[in-house]
């Protein structure tokens, strides 16, 4: 077990996000998290990150590999958890490079700087990426999809047991989308745990193997693929006529346009 909730409950303003939500994520799974504008996905997010603080109590528990977040040292849960926001804190002025390499500092024990080990990590980072034609650039001078593509190397160098990303394909043109979520199966496959919010039910079904619904009411779903994403649930979920197409041995879901719920 890498992430684990245990009947957590969270709240905004106004509004119940989720109640008693309970699921876990093991090495080697990757989830989607679905649900409408608004629903909480980010807030929840954020207190799988420990990122949100006072959300538990009441017999509420999120545990990263056994401990709470709040227990460990910020370093040391870097190395198990590494986070993608939607929107970052500010702007970097260095160049695209020495940002990857910032995604080395929980691993880095030298006084004398970063090892090399770490520069490795960053360039294979950076060309897994395919940013190595930009690694000098200031990162501020990139484009919206080149400046998430580098925040995505920023967390390959970190090289977390667990990632957690928010809408991780923003800014992406469909080919990077394509190479990105292939990176993410294959992280998957190798022992990691990735964890994002998606929007779009495509690349769910095709790259994902677990699936969390957040309901506009606080109700949850969460499961294998095969057993939670279909037709009546998404319908649900969205609350708009949806589509069930086979295409092979896969399945694909898309909106009915011509009709509502």
């Amino acid at each position: 077990m890498i992430l684990q909730t245990n009947n957590l409950t969270l709240e905004y303003p106004g509004k119940l996000l989720c109640r008693n939500l309970s699921f876990t994520v093991y090495p080697g799974e990757c989830w989607a998290i679905l649900g409408q504008n608004g629903c909480g996905k980010s807030t929840l997010l954020h207190a799988l990150a420990g990122l949100n603080r006072g959300c538990e109590g009441d017999g509420a528990s999120i545990m990263v590999s056994g401990k709470a977040p709040r227990a460990w040292a910020r370093r040391d849960l870097a190395r198990y958890l590494g986070v993608l926001l939607q929107e970052e804190t500010g702007d970097f002025w260095s160049n695209v490079y020495e940002y990857v390499l910032l995604g080395r500092h929980p691993h880095s024990g030298s006084l004398f700087g970063f090892r090399p080990l770490d520069h490795e990590m960053t360039t294979q980072a950076i060309e897994r990426m395919e940013l190595a034609a930009l690694a000098a650039r200031p990162l501020v001078t990139l484009s919206g999809g080149e400046r998430q593509r580098a925040r995505i190397a920023l967390l390959l160098a970190q090289s977390p047991q667990c990632l957690l990303l928010d809408e991780p394909l923003q800014y992406l043109d469909l080919r990077h989308q394509v190479g990105t979520m292939a990176l993410f199966r294959e992280l998957a496959t190798r022992g990691k745990a990735v964890v994002m919010v998606l929007h779009d039910l495509g690349w769910a079904s095709h790259f994902c193997d677990h699936v969390l619904m957040l309901f506009d009411d606080g109700r949850t779903i969460a499961g294998p693929v095969a057993a939670v994403l279909n037709r009546d649930n998404l319908e649900a979920l969205y609350q708009c006529r949806i589509n069930e197409l086979q295409v092979g041995s896969g399945r694909h879901f898309m909106p009915d346009v011509t009709s509502s719920v």
